[in-house]
């Protein structure tokens, strides 16, 4: 799981627990005028095919850094339905795929900020 924190205008993705261990980071920072589109992330979604670095198992978890033909995704989840998509444009990363306790009040809040 993450927590989601907004200062000002950055959005940071704080990586709590075990995950930081298998995310092999604490924590991803954007800012709201980068993001493209936020939505559910949907369950059978998988990452780009090159870890760097990070953990993936199908279907159990993917946590870490992913690449792939120009594209630079951060991810941690447990494909289970709790998922975060976030598109972003001109920021470190292409993509974050993350699990939230409550997705839906997050879509919200970063959609009504990023409008």
């Amino acid at each position: 799981m993450v927590e989601f924190e907004v200062t000002g205008t950055t959005v940071t993705v704080r990586v709590t627990g075990a995950h930081k261990v298998l995310a092999l980071r604490d924590h991803v920072s954007f800012d709201l005028a980068q993001v493209r589109a936020v939505g559910p992330a949907p369950v059978d979604l998988r990452p780009p095919w090159l870890r760097t670095p990070g953990t993936f198992f199908p279907g159990v978890i993917a946590a870490g850094i992913f690449r792939g033909k120009g594209r630079k995704e951060f991810w941690d989840t447990r494909f289970d339905g709790q998922g975060v998509l976030i598109e972003l444009a001109g920021a470190d990363f292409t993509r974050v795929v993350v699990d939230a306790a409550e997705p839906e009040s997050v879509l919200r809040r970063l959609t009504a900020l990023a409008a």
